[in-house]
């Protein structure tokens, strides 16, 4: 049956809710959880032995626990906490950049995380020869090139597709949440814990474009493929990865294992989906259309 993974907190919530969440996910029918800060070294409401801790409770109930390392190392100090999560000895890990692949090749099994830019079968091939046992595909990658990459994938590697929330796009050295309120980077003063679903930026005609997300850029709208597990599970796919929010997350998980059980319809599941979404519901990229689109098969 298709998985059902729970993506890293990519926002930056006070630890109480961070914990309640969690124990929230640990009764949740979610096969996957990966855990971890991945956006921005500052946030210090967890530390390294806080995620530990969470991933032997997680794996207590039942759960698959993956480490996720940061997308965007910008420090001596960012590599000696990479170095030490690489060398956990006990989770997997999933790999943000080449500089944690390099040093997870020929030590341990790992996650080819979506930030690695996988696009072709040789750079799959490359990396499952490194030791990876699963790669996610990139954000926008559509369903035409998953159907290329899903022919000429290697053996003993699994598929795992970004299904659920907003898309994390882009890294900066800046941090945008910081300018917002004038404030440099170095004195953010923790900015982003005031936005538990990020900071939308709207254009001047007052539409959503993009979301704040410290220095990570997101997309406004949400990439919503529950109609497509269907398509998913034909193509083989073995995961689908669900991003974590602020509000109703439970439900979202719900919703998901409801298809993917086929205890409910797709469609009507969509529907009563809709008004959890923090924004409106996006899927142009599966479709190899722009991103904000939202479109069904009969429709493309």
């Amino acid at each position: 049956m298709l998985k059902l993974a729970l993506g890293p907190l990519l926002y930056y919530w006070p630890r109480e809710k961070v914990m309640a969440f969690y124990e929230e996910v640990a009764a949740s029918p979610v096969d996957i959880v990966y855990l971890g800060e991945t956006v921005c070294s500052r946030r210090h409401e967890l530390r390294a032995a806080d995620w530990l801790a969470l991933g032997a409770m997680l794996e207590a109930e039942g759960k698959e626990v993956v480490m996720s390392t940061l997308a965007l190392i910008e420090s001596s100090a960012d590599v000696t906490a990479l170095r030490r999560l690489t060398a956990n000895g006990h989770f997997t890990v999933e790999a943000s950049d080449m500089g944690a692949v390099q040093l997870l090749s020929g030590q341990a099994p790992f996650v080819a995380g979506p930030h690695l830019n996988i696009y072709n079968p040789p750079t799959l091939s490359l990396l499952a020869g490194l030791g990876a046992r699963r790669w996610v595909m990139p954000l926008e990658m559509g369903r035409a090139g998953l159907a290329h990459m899903q022919r000429e994938r290697p053996d003993g590697i699994e598929t795992e597709v970004f299904a659920y929330g907003r898309m994390p796009l882009a890294f900066s050295a800046r941090c945008f949440t910081a300018r917002n309120r004038n404030l440099p980077k170095d004195d953010c003063r923790f900015s982003c814990i005031e936005h538990p679903d990020g900071l939308v930026m709207r254009t001047r005609e007052k539409q959503d474009f993009l979301v704040l997300n410290g220095i990570q850029s997101q997309s406004a709208l949400v990439y919503n493929l529950l109609a497509e597990l269907d398509q998913l599970r034909e193509m083989g796919v073995d995961v689908v990865r669900l991003s974590p929010q602020s509000q109703h997350m439970g439900k979202i998980i719900g919703a998901f294992d409801a298809v993917r059980r086929g205890t409910v319809p797709a469609a009507a599941s969509a529907r009563m989906m809709a008004p959890l979404l923090p924004a409106q519901a996006c899927n142009g990229y599966w479709y190899g259309k722009p991103g904000l689109e939202h479109l069904t098969e009969t429709t493309v």
